[in-house]
């Protein structure tokens, strides 16, 4: 019994023995772990090279083409209408001065006539008072005696008569301007709009037979923002012209272009939307050039407007900068650094800079996600450089 627990305990020991050696073997013949530090992997970036420029700031606006005059033509006496111009109709064209609707005459002919024979009678009786008062005057410096009043001597007849000479020339003045707005003519060179008269027809004091606009010049009000003002040379509270504009617009399908001038401003911003009116003009808008179509009355244009020359402007794409009005910048040693800048005008196709940046700066526009000021970058166009070096 005594040999058999011998026996056990030896082949405990034994494996025990066994084991620890096993492990030790192990643990001497594994391999050894060589420990790296982790490598940051450095973001590589494109950047551009900025330089200052004298830029001349544009600005943008829109509006309707109107006609600079456009007014009703309405007549000042009655009567049936016996002539039309022969473009009467509408869209027609006429010139300055031109007949563009006669009225029937004849009652006005027949009123002259009426006033002059009422004036070749108040001469008459103007030469007979004449003729009694120089009698008056002869008897009583024969016969009188004392102050003669002015009564005898025919003063107030005299008066009257005269007075009523000067009545009957003024009728004939009235009469004869009557008769000649029988004739009604164009004011200015221009266009007929519509009409509501025909040949024959009666017209009376005050209708409204057509509507009419000039054609030698087009206006465009142009609604521009306080802050677009400050780019522009405006002519507030003056005389003279304004900036040229370039004005566009769409029609049947095609692009067409025109140049006008600032005129003038209007007097007071609008108290709905606090924009001031620019008036742009357009000489000869239906002169047609080039295959080009006249500027119509009421169509929609766009307006570039030219603006002043800033100086030391720095021009960005629209990706170099952030909504916090920051931009990345790299310097000598390939250090990330973030500069905020000053935003002059922000563009559909650009930013530009006043402040904020100077020349020769190198400013990423692309290559980081997330920029940590300090951090070092790789230029693709150096790496490009040393990888061509090094083949």
């Amino acid at each position: 019994m005594m040999t058999e627990n011998r026996l056990k305990i030896g082949s405990a020991l034994l494996l025990l023995v066994l084991g620890i050696g096993g492990a030790g073997a192990i643990i001497a013949l594994r391999p050894q772990v060589i420990t790296q530090t982790p490598k940051a992997d450095v973001p590589e970036v494109t950047v551009i090279q900025v330089e200052p420029q004298t830029i001349t700031l544009s600005v943008h606006s829109q509006g309707i083409v109107t006609p600079r005059n456009e007014i009703d033509l309405v007549p000042e006496v009655a009567g049936k209408v016996i002539y039309l111009h022969a473009d009467f109709v509408a869209g027609g064209f006429f010139k300055r001065d031109e007949l563009l609707v006669t009225i029937d005459p004849r009652d006005y002919d027949v009123a002259i006539a009426e006033v002059q024979a009422q004036i070749a009678e108040a001469k008459r009786f103007v030469a007979m008072e004449e003729a009694q008062a120089d009698q008056a005057h002869n008897e009583w410096k024969a016969l009188g005696d004392g102050e003669p009043s002015a009564l005898a001597m025919r003063e107030p007849q005299l008066a009257e008569a005269r007075a009523k000479l000067k009545s009957a020339e003024a009728n004939l003045a009235l009469a004869k301007v009557k008769r000649s707005r029988c004739e009604l003519r164009a004011p200015f060179t221009g266009r007929l709009q519509s009409k509501t008269i025909g040949l024959g027809q009666f017209i009376q004091p005050g209708d409204k037979i057509a509507r009419i606009f000039s054609t030698d010049v087009a206006e465009i009000r142009l609604p521009l923002s306080t802050e677009q003002m400050s780019f522009l040379d405006l002519p507030l509270g003056s005389t003279r012209k304004g900036p040229s504009v370039s004005l566009s617009a769409q029609f049947a399908g095609t692009l067409h272009s025109w140049e006008g001038r600032i005129v003038r401003t209007e007097g007071s911003l609008d108290e709905s939307t606090g924009v001031l009116y620019a008036v742009a003009e357009v000489a000869e808008p239906y002169r047609q050039k080039n295959n080009r179509p006249p500027l119509l009355a009421n169509l929609f244009v766009q307006a570039e407007i030219a603006g002043k020359a800033v100086d030391n402007i720095f021009e960005l794409p629209l990706v170099a900068m952030n909504a916090s009005q920051e931009v990345l910048l790299v310097d000598k040693q390939q250090k990330l650094h973030i500069q905020r800048v000053e935003v002059l005008r922000t563009e559909s196709d650009r930013i530009l800079i006043k402040a904020g940046l100077k020349a020769g700066d190198r400013l990423i526009t692309s290559g980081i996600d997330v920029p940590i000021e300090g951090m070092t970058v790789t230029i693709a166009e150096d790496k490009t450089a040393k990888d061509s070096a090094a083949q």
